[in-house]
Formats: C-alpha cells, sequence, structure tokens
C-alpha cells in the first residue's frame, strides 16, 4: 500500500505540469489561435517563479511571478501573430527559442542555489483517505488549481456565453466580427491566459517538482501539453486523463529503473515522447474525428475588413 501511495503521489506532481499548461494550450486553440510556444512560457514561468522565491522567500510571489512571466510572453506572442497577423507556427517557434535563451541568461545566477519548496495543503477529511487522500487531497496549491482549472473551462466553453463567443472566433472570426465581437481582443484574451496557465506549469517544475533551478528543466513538456491538446481533441476532461496518462509513462520510466529491468536508461527516458508520437498516429489515423473537433479556423491569421 506504501509503495502504491507513492506511485501515486509521483504520477500526480508529474502530470500537473502537463495538465496546466495543456488546459491553457487548449483555451487559446479554441479561439483559432495555434500558440507553439508553450515551451518557452514554461521555462521562463520556471525561472521567474524560482527567482523570485528564492530572493523574498515566499512561495506565492513564486507562483505569482512564474504566471506573470508566462503572461508577458505570451502577449508579446499575441503582438506578432494576432494584431500583426504573422505566421503562428513561425511565431510560436521563435518564441519558444526566445523563452529558452532569456531562461538561460536569467537563470545563471540561481544554478546550484536551494529552492523553496510549495508547502501541502491536506483537506480536512478527503486526505484521510487511504491511499486516494495522500495523493490527491494532501497537495500543493498548484495540483489544486489544475483540478478547478478543469472544471472552470469545461463549464466556461460548455455552458457560458463568452466560452460560445470564444468558440465562435474559433470556428468562423468574420461571423463573429459581424455580430460585433472584437475577435482580435478576444484572441489575445485567451493568448494570455494560455500563457498564465504555462508560467504556473513552470512554476509548479521549480517549485514542487523539483524544488531547484536547471536550464532545461521543463525537458520537453511543453511540447508534450500541445499533443495533448490534439490528443484529447480539443475537451477538457480528456486532457485531464491524458495529462495523466502521459504523466503515468514518464514516471513508469523512473520505476522500471529502480527495480532493474536491465533496458537502456536513454530508452527509458524517451519512452513519454514515444507514447506521444503513437497516441498522435493513431489519433490522426480518425480524420472525421479529428475534423468534428478541431476549431475551423485554428492557426489562420485574422485581419479585419476596415
Amino acid at each position: 500500500m506504501d509503495l502504491t501511495e507513492a506511485v501515486l503521489i509521483t504520477i500526480v506532481t508529474a502530470s500537473t505540469p502537463l495538465l496546466l499548461a495543456a488546459i491553457g494550450e487548449l483555451v487559446v486553440e479554441r479561439a483559432g489561435v495555434l500558440n507553439l510556444g508553450v515551451e518557452g512560457m514554461m521555462i521562463v514561468g520556471a525561472v521567474a517563479a524560482f527567482a523570485a522565491a528564492y530572493g523574498t522567500g515566499s512561495a506565492t510571489l513564486g507562483i505569482l511571478s512564474g504566471a506573470l512571466a508566462g503572461v508577458a510572453l505570451s502577449l508579446l506572442f499575441a503582438l506578432f501573430a494576432v494584431l500583426i497577423a504573422t505566421n503562428q507556427v513561425a511565431t510560436g517557434l521563435a518564441l519558444t527559442l526566445f523563452g529558452l535563451g532569456l531562461a538561460g541568461l536569467i537563470g545563471e545566477p540561481f544554478v546550484g542555489k536551494p529552492g523553496l519548496r510549495l508547502d501541502a495543503l491536506p483537506i480536512p477529511g478527503l486526505s484521510a483517505i487511504p491511499v486516494i487522500g495522500p495523493a490527491f487531497f494532501t497537495r500543493d496549491v498548484l495540483v489544486y488549481l489544475s483540478f478547478i482549472l478543469v472544471v472552470g473551462v469545461s463549464l466556461f466553453l460548455a455552458r457560458s456565453r463568452a466560452g460560445l463567443v470564444l468558440r465562435a472566433v474559433g470556428e468562423n472570426p468574420e461571423a463573429a466580427q459581424n455580430l460585433g465581437y472584437r475577435v482580435r481582443l478576444i484572441r489575445i484574451a485567451a493568448v494570455a491566459f494560455g500563457g498564465a496557465c504555462s508560467g504556473l506549469a513552470g512554476a509548479h517544475l521549480s517549485l514542487a517538482y523539483t524544488p531547484q533551478w536547471a536550464e532545461g528543466m521543463t525537458g520537453g513538456r511543453g511540447w508534450i501539453a500541445l499533443a495533448l491538446v490534439v490528443f484529447a481533441t480539443w475537451m477538457p476532461s480528456r486532457v485531464f486523463l491524458g495529462a495523466y496518462f502521459f504523466g503515468a509513462i514518464a514516471i513508469l520510466q523512473l520505476h522500471a529503473q529502480a527495480v532493474g529491468l536491465g533496458l537502456p536508461s536513454q530508452a527509458m527516458t524517451a519512452l513519454p515522447y514515444i507514447a506521444t508520437i503513437i497516441a498522435l498516429v493513431l489519433l490522426s489515423r480518425d480524420a472525421i474525428l479529428l475534423r468534428r473537433h478541431t476549431p475551423a479556423a485554428l492557426g489562420r491569421p485574422y485581419v479585419p475588413v476596415r
């Protein structure tokens, strides 16, 4: 039972950054914008959170700094991809490269420094449930926030007028503009939300997953989060399940090495990325499913008619 609890705890910890980043990118893509800069926003959020927490001694300020750093980088993307209408794929890739370089520059003084770990916040009653309680209800605030975001985004997209408008912008921005909605402003707001979520994902990496700063500590998780949105066919509930599926695979390779399966460590490290590729290949075989759920205007720049 102790081993089961330990495995579940590590799965939740590994899945939370993926879930936070993917749920934010889902909202961005539902608005018709493809932001490939998730990895860059995550790494900048991670270094900003670590630096703020280390300098002030406050993990709360670290979390806020990580979110704000993600928003700042996302607004840079929005300036080019939404307002100037540059190619979204090229702009997102440039954002990732810029974020990786900027994080390395900012984080150089913090390499090897001891970090702050987010405190666990047990939920009375629920935390006492055997096995599940310690794994899901005795966690840090960002784990709980990831649960809230999944439920909130689901209700927002399915039940609210604002969510319907955002989906309309992602399906047919010209029609939404003709109805009086400010398409570019809505897209900028969605991009900023996605940036905040990516920044929080980075903050969880440097304040909870491994409370330290190391260059490249995101380790490609931003790309997995991007693939996860497609894997989940742009549905929040499936993003949740997918994030925990890929998180479990990432933890599986650690436990496989611990029990001595004899497989090369490089092959085990590559396991989450191999699983991502296989999942996308299998999903791409169902063209009807993808066509039915993919936002029609995804990745298409919108320039309003004067």
